[in-house]
């Protein structure tokens, strides 16, 4: 794989419970709206389980998904092509915290910066429609 060694680990409070954050990081629909505008595959669809393998793309640039580990806590994808590594995530009450590692010419830093403020975005207004 070309490009340089990158990892970072970040993690936020979101006002968010359990079941609301295992939610917006496992369930394909909720995925799709706060990743966005990052697409995905037809093969990324619930129920999610360890083993699915599915390709995301930003832009021209596709990533290789397979759900290496999935828990009440956390979950774990292996990535392949744009980025060679992983991406972990793990939460609980009134926090998520993302853990990224690989080889990519992507600044992988500042998109998973902006995947967790996306989320928290998501989340913040999915709650206030329920309040």
């Amino acid at each position: 794989m070309f490009g340089i060694y990158q990892q970072s680990t970040l993690r936020i409070e979101i006002d968010a419970t359990v079941a609301q954050l295992r939610q917006g990081l496992t369930q394909p629909d909720q995925m799709r709206q706060w990743l966005w505008p990052q697409q995905f595959s037809d093969s990324f669809k619930a129920p999610i389980q360890v083993g699915q393998s599915f390709s995301s793309y930003v832009g021209p640039i596709r990533i290789d998904h397979t759900i290496d580990e999935c828990s009440d806590h956390s979950i774990r994808f292996l990535l392949h092509r744009g980025v060679d590594g992983f991406h972990e995530w793990y939460w609980g009450d009134g926090w998520v915290q993302s853990r990224l590692e690989g080889v990519s010419t992507l600044p992988l830093n500042i998109a998973q910066t902006t995947s967790l403020l996306r989320l928290r975005l998501f989340l913040t207004i999915k709650n206030q429609g329920t309040k």
